[in-house]
């Protein structure tokens, strides 16, 4: 897939405010300070279009961006940042998971994951909430530039085995480095592979 244009539309703070289209979506989110915002800029080569921040929890809104004029990257608030006041997190919660169980041209979700990290609990506890949403979904597991290809492997192996417990068909996983550029194209061919799947069911 080429990007040729890439747009922001609006900002949603829940389901009911999302806007009314009927194109397909594509879901990114993970933990807060997984790279998310980098991501998104390297998929659309556009240096600032999801804003970059050391600060977690930046992203606090549904962010919707439209991708070729034929569909939408959307950009969700990231979940774990612990700063965040008790009733402003369930708030995020409640507007996250009502976009994932509730959004009917939601194709697929990308779940973000910390190459760096063994798994943790947070993410396999969202992983395990999201298979029963029966929303397509994919693993991301990012910042593979910070370790060597040998380590980053190997920690995406613990994961892959700590998740085969509970799912013992694993989902697409996929990597990638804003830096390097790696997983790039695979991420794209992923979105490309769904949309085709999407227009024959349609």
């Amino acid at each position: 897939m080429k990007i040729t244009s890439s747009e922001f539309e609006v900002s949603a703070p829940d389901l009911r405010a999302c806007p009314e289209w009927a194109l397909p979506e594509f879901a990114f989110i993970g933990r807060s300070n997984v790279g998310k915002s980098s991501l998104i800029n390297l998929l659309t080569e556009r240096r600032e279009l999801a804003k970059v921040s050391n600060v977690p929890g930046k992203t606090k809104l549904i962010n919707f961006f439209v991708i070729n004029r034929a569909w939408s990257l959307v950009d969700l608030p990231g979940y774990g940042y612990a700063e965040i006041g008790k009733q402003r997190r369930h708030e995020f919660n409640e507007a996250v998971a009502g976009f994932l169980s509730g959004r009917r041209n939601l194709r697929r979700v990308f779940v973000l994951i910390d190459s760096r990290l063994p798994p943790q609990a947070i993410d396999i506890e969202f992983l395990q909430w999201i298979k029963n949403c029966n929303v397509p979904f994919s693993l991301i597991f990012t910042k593979t530039d910070k370790q060597s290809a040998t380590v980053g492997q190997a920690n995406i192996a613990v994961f892959t085995k700590a998740m085969r417990e509970w799912c013992p068909e694993l989902p697409e996983m996929l990597a990638c480095s804003a830096k390097t550029r790696d997983g790039r194209s695979k991420i794209l061919d992923s979105i490309s592979a769904t949309l085709l799947k999407s227009n024959r069911k349609s």
